[in-house]
C-alpha cells in the first residue's frame, strides 16, 4: 500500500508529490497528458496584479514556499528551473506613472514595487514614459520542470502514464483501491479535467483558455520581462515567449485565429520592430470564479482530497497550496477559508 495516489502530474500534482516524498511517504502518480496548461504556461511569477496595481493574496508566503521548493528541485536534479528576472511594466502615460507611485505607497505592495522609474533604452521598443519595476519576480521553465519530474517518477516506478478511470476506483475502510493499487489517501490534481470527476465536479472550476506565441525578433533587445496587456519574455537567440489571451468560452486547447489576431495586435502596441511567429499554442487554465484555489478534503469521503484551481499563478501557488493540503491531511491543520473548497458548499446551502 502507498500513502498517496495522486491523479495529475501538472504543477499541483508534482508539488504535492515532492512534498510527500520529502516527508518519507510512498506515492503513485497517474497522468495521461490530457491537460497541458502547466506544460505550456508562461511560468511567470509576480506578486502584483499589474492590471489593477493590487497585491496577490498571501504573496509573501507564497514566494517563500516557492523559493524553497524550486531551490530543492535544483539541488535534486542539478537543473535550474527558476529564472529570476525583473518584470518591467511599460507605462503609456503620466497617469499610469502616478498610479504606480500611489500603489507603491501601500504597505502590502511596497516590498514589490520599485519607486525608481526605469528609462532603459531597449532596441525595438519605445517607452517615453518609462517602466515600473516589479521586485521578486521571474519565471519557471514549466516544460523543463515537468519533463524532469515525470522522468524521475517514471524511473522510480512511481508513475503511470494512463487515463484515470473513476469507475474503477473503490473506497475501502483504510483508504482506496484502484486497479490493484491500494492507497491511504487520494489527491485529485487533474486541473480542468476536474469536470469528469464524479466526486468534485460540482465545484465551479471555470477554465480560462490562454493562447501564447513564440516569436523571433532579432532586433528586439531586452533582458527583462516586459509586461503590459501581454508579457514578452526573452528566451535567448532572438526568441521570445509572448502571452497570453483570456477566453472564458472556448474550452479546447487548440490555437485560434481570434487568439492569433489578438496577440498580434497587442505585440504591435509594445514593440516597433519586425518579428515572425514561430509557434502558436493554447491551453485551458483551471480557474475559479473567486480567483482562489480549490483545496481540501471531501465532506463525505475523508480519504479523497482536491488540489486544483491554481489558475494563472500555478508556479507561485503550487508549492504553497500543496503544503497547506499536506498539513491539513497529516497534521490536522485547518485550511484558510479562502482556499477551502467547502466555501462553495456553504454557499449552496444558504
Amino acid at each position: 500500500m502507498v500513502d498517496y495516489l495522486i491523479v495529475g502530474a501538472g504543477l499541483a500534482g508534482i508539488s504535492f508529490a515532492e512534498l510527500a516524498l520529502k516527508n518519507g511517504k510512498k506515492i503513485m502518480v497517474f497522468d495521461n497528458d490530457s491537460q497541458n496548461s502547466s506544460n505550456i504556461a508562461g511560468g511567470l511569477y509576480n506578486p502584483v496584479i499589474l492590471k489593477r496595481f493590487s497585491e496577490v493574496w498571501e504573496a509573501g508566503s507564497q514566494l517563500q514556499d516557492m523559493a524553497e521548493f524550486y531551490d530543492a528541485l535544483k539541488a535534486k536534479f542539478s537543473v535550474t528551473f527558476d529564472n529570476k528576472l525583473p518584470i518591467y511594466r511599460k507605462f503609456f502615460s503620466i497617469e499610469e506613472q502616478n498610479n504606480w507611485f500611489l500603489a507603491s505607497d501601500k504597505k502590502a505592495l511596497a516590498p514589490f514595487l520599485s519607486t525608481t522609474l526605469k528609462f532603459s533604452n531597449y532596441s525595438g521598443i519605445e517607452a517615453p514614459y518609462g517602466y515600473g519595476e516589479v521586485l521578486q519576480t521571474g519565471y519557471v521553465d514549466t516544460a523543463l520542470l515537468l519533463q524532469h519530474y515525470r522522468d524521475f517518477l517514471r524511473n522510480s516506478g512511481m508513475y503511470c502514464n494512463d487515463q484515470f478511470h473513476y469507475s474503477s476506483l473503490s473506497l475501502i475502510a483504510d483508504g482506496i483501491e484502484y486497479n490493484g493499487v491500494k492507497a491511504k489517501q487520494l489527491v485529485f490534481a487533474e486541473g480542468f479535467g476536474l469536470h469528469q470527476n464524479p466526486y468534485f465536479n460540482f465545484l465551479p472550476l471555470d477554465g480560462t483558455k490562454g493562447e501564447l506565441f513564440i516569436i523571433k525578433a532579432p532586433e528586439l533587445k531586452i533582458d527583462v520581462i516586459v509586461n503590459t496587456s501581454v508579457f514578452i519574455l526573452p528566451l535567448g537567440d532572438g526568441f521570445f515567449k509572448v502571452g497570453a489571451t483570456y477566453n472564458w468560452k472556448d474550452k479546447t486547447d487548440l490555437p485560434t485565429e481570434e487568439g492569433r489576431m489578438e496577440l498580434l495586435e497587442r505585440i504591435h502596441e509594445i514593440i516597433n520592430c519586425d518579428f515572425e511567429v514561430t509557434q502558436h499554442f493554447a491551453g485551458v487554465r483551471p480557474t475559479v470564479r473567486d480567483r482562489k484555489p480549490l483545496v481540501g478534503t471531501h465532506d463525505m469521503y475523508p480519504q479523497l482530497h482536491i488540489l486544483n484551481g491554481l489558475g494563472t499563478r500555478g508556479v507561485m501557488l503550487g508549492p504553497a497550496m500543496a503544503k497547506a493540503l499536506y498539513n491539513h491531511i497529516e497534521n490536522k491543520i485547518p485550511l484558510a477559508p479562502e482556499i477551502n473548497w467547502v466555501r462553495f458548499l456553504k454557499k449552496n446551502k444558504k
